[in-house]
């Protein structure tokens, strides 16, 4: 009897681009989901954006646009590279919908009649400029305990220490840089312990890994505190029902985004969300009907082991069978990093290699373990080309336009030997499924590559470009076992390589292959034309997804660092110091590039009692000869600056968001070369 089974990803913040950290998830649960449906199984996989929180509205708000302008633009783009990575979602949804509001405020409600909603004064930072409370991650200041500065209003990331905004030492604001100052305020909070023995016997029944277990072991110990659920305006998000100027902490309504986009999908597909996701205690029994599990990284444990889980029991509704937890990716063994180039995101890598690699390779280092995986750029490279390319895209490139240019493009029966092969192939398919199962990604890609490897041997064993020329219904039969292993294999690989599976399938006109077509041999059949299936990586191309992403991509309509941290206020100056500052109108005279320097133009400059040279970072935002002849301001007064391209004898001012989107303050045409701006 097939299974139905619902399935979800963590939900990734509207407040910047997916990178290939997050896709470590997000491709590892999509394998899962497709493994299911290849198994014959009824799997459904739900997603949605996070949009709610500070982060959003400030972003927001120094983009000139609404949040629900910036959410709307991103989602489309998160959708967009998941498209790139085949991840495919049955729903991607978003947590600022109907459905979302809806089932926050009904599990609120529950979970108020259950008497786990308290409401108690909190001393809280509040910055006046900014007329806002501050969140933990919008204080900078001096730690406590260390005295190191600049670290997070609630930990410091040189000695670990935990601590409350209101105990740092010299605090500001992060956005503004003025000093906050203490407001009492009365917030919700969620009364975790009460729910600590059925959490236990969730975590008995096998909701997570044994490592997962441990540590919520020690949480137990530590003792289960009361969780702030409330947060006070201005904030994006849903105004708690009755409160003015109160709403729900994003971390409350996020997970409840699975629900809402689960709904969402009911309804548009005539499904009874209630049997799907039981929460109506009026009808028992539905309990079992869909199996629902979670995917997750093991930074947000905390509050998918805990609170969502203890949400859903105060509130009625069924919690997820498994919770799945995943590590971090490394790249070259350390953090991802910008400085490096190592910080990539889905669109840069995508514009320079396939993304099937990328599922590949998580796939060869996913395990069941919370464990973080390594993406080593030369094993990458190497383990491809060996693999995707050497193993195989080979046996098909090797069959194919052999079977369509010299024998008719129709494959003839199995002999003894093919069978043998073919059978040894078919007879690893419970295996490889338990494997996928399982979450064991790496021993599934262990099998199929070393089954590959005796597919090729056998390939070299027949020589079938030689017995072409002697013996061509003997080469038939060859390539008639080849093409065979070549459609197990593609089985297998499928839930990983689904684009390399549909350019299989239609090289052998076939339909959508599923784990139930492994043991049917496909003979006396006729095939179409060759296509290419894979390129080998070249360095270069991994070299200049690098450089790129050491440069940097501005984000779609806001800020994409999380959050936002503003530089302190430089050292006050004087009057006296400004007073020496010389601006003057400026004519273009002539403009070029600047070889062996992308950013930068080099200008001639009339200040009418001078001409200057100046080097100005603009290259990507102005052509050269657009300039010649234009008003500028310029600092004339700047002390010249030797640089390896000639002496910059003054500055003109410009400003903007990135490299490409830099504008120059102009002048009209009326002024004069020379005339000070004041």
């Amino acid at each position: 009897m097939s299974r139905r089974i619902v399935v979800t990803s963590a939900l990734p913040y509207a407040n910047g681009p997916i990178h290939i950290g997050h896709l470590v998830e997000y491709v590892q649960t999509d394998i899962w989901v497709r493994f299911q449906k290849l198994r014959g199984n009824q799997c459904l996989y739900f997603c949605a954006d996070d949009t709610h929180g500070t982060p959003i509205m400030l972003s927001a708000r120094a983009a000139g646009i609404e949040p629900e302008v910036m959410i709307e633009r991103m989602h489309a783009r998160h959708k967009t590279d998941f498209d790139r990575f085949a991840v495919e979602f049955d729903n991607y949804y978003s947590t600022h919908s109907p459905e979302n509001r809806y089932f926050s405020e009904l599990i609120f409600k529950r979970l108020s009649e259950a008497s786990s909603i308290v409401t108690r004064d909190v001393e809280q930072t509040y910055c006046e400029r900014c007329a806002m409370p501050l969140p933990d991650r919008y204080v900078r200041g001096t730690c406590p305990r260390c005295k190191a500065e600049d670290q997070y209003g609630d930990s410091c990331e040189v000695c670990s220490a935990t601590y409350r905004t209101t105990d740092l030492i010299r605090p500001r604001c992060a956005t503004c840089g003025a000093t906050p100052v203490s407001q009492t305020s009365r917030h919700y909070f969620f009364k975790l312990a009460d729910y600590e023995q059925p959490l236990r016997d969730l975590m008995a029944a096998g909701y997570a890994q044994q490592s997962v277990a441990n540590k919520l072991d020690e949480w137990f110990t530590a003792g289960l505190r009361d969780w702030d659920i409330s947060r006070d305006g201005p904030y994006f998000g849903f105004q708690i029902p009755g409160e003015p100027d109160k709403y729900f902490y994003v971390w409350l309504d996020a997970p409840i985004g699975y629900m809402a986009s689960c709904k969402n999908y009911c309804d548009a597909h005539g499904l009874d969300f209630e049997r799907v996701w039981p929460g109506d205690k009026s009808r028992p029994g539905e309990n079992d009907e869909w199996e629902l599990y979670h995917f997750i990284g093991k930074d947000i444990m905390y509050f998918h082991a805990l609170f969502w889980p203890a949400m859903l029991i105060g509130a009625g509704f069924k919690t997820a069978r498994r919770l799945f937890v995943h590590g971090f990716l490394t790249v070259n063994g350390q953090k991802m990093s910008k400085s490096r180039g190592t910080f990539i995101n889905a669109a840069t890598y995508a514009r320079h290699l396939d993304p099937e690699f990328l599922r590949y390779y998580y796939a060869s280092k996913l395990t069941d373990t919370i464990d973080d995986i390594d993406l080593s750029i030369d094993d990458f490279v190497n383990r491809m080309n060996a693999d995707l390319v050497g193993k195989y895209a080979n046996l098909a490139s090797r069959s194919v336009p052999m079977l369509t240019k010299k024998l008719g493009g129709r494959l003839g029966r199995l002999d003894e030997q093919g069978g043998d092969l073919v059978r040894r192939l078919a007879a690893a398919r419970e295996s490889v499924a338990d494997d996928y199962e399982a979450l064991r990604y790496a021993a599934a890609i262990r099998t199929i590559s070393a089954l590959a490897d005796e597919a090729n041997r056998y390939v070299e064993q027949k020589q079938p470009w030689t017995t072409i020329r002697t013996d061509p219904e003997l080469t038939r039969t060859t390539l008639t076992a080849v093409l065979n292993a070549v459609r197990i294999l593609t089985i297998y690989l499928k839930p990983v390589l689904p684009v390399y599976a549909g350019k299989i399938e239609r090289m052998l006109k076939v339909p959508p292959l599923t784990f139930a077509d492994v043991d049917k041999a496909l003979e006396n059949h006729d095939i179409a034309a060759f296509e290419r299936l894979f390129e080998r990586i070249d360095v270069a191309q991994v070299d200049a997804m690098i450089e790129e992403s050491k440069q940097g991509q501005p984000a779609v309509g806001a800020p994409a660092q999380q959050p936002p941290i503003g530089e302190p206020i430089r050292e006050e100056c004087t009057i006296e110091d400004f007073m020496k500052v010389d601006l003057r109108i400026a004519r273009v005279l002539s403009a070029e590039r600047v070889e062996g320097a992308d950013k930068l133009l080099k200008l001639e400059l009339d200040v009418g009692v001078a001409k200057k040279t100046v080097f100005a970072g603009i290259a990507k935002a102005y052509e050269p000869q657009s300039l010649v002849g234009r008003l500028v301001v310029c600092l004339a007064n700047l002390k010249p600056r030797k640089m390896r391209f000639g002496v910059s004898e003054g500055m003109v001012l410009a400003s903007g968001p990135g490299d490409k989107d830099i504008f120059m303050l102009s002048v009209d045409d009326g002024a004069a070369p020379g005339q000070q701006v004041k």
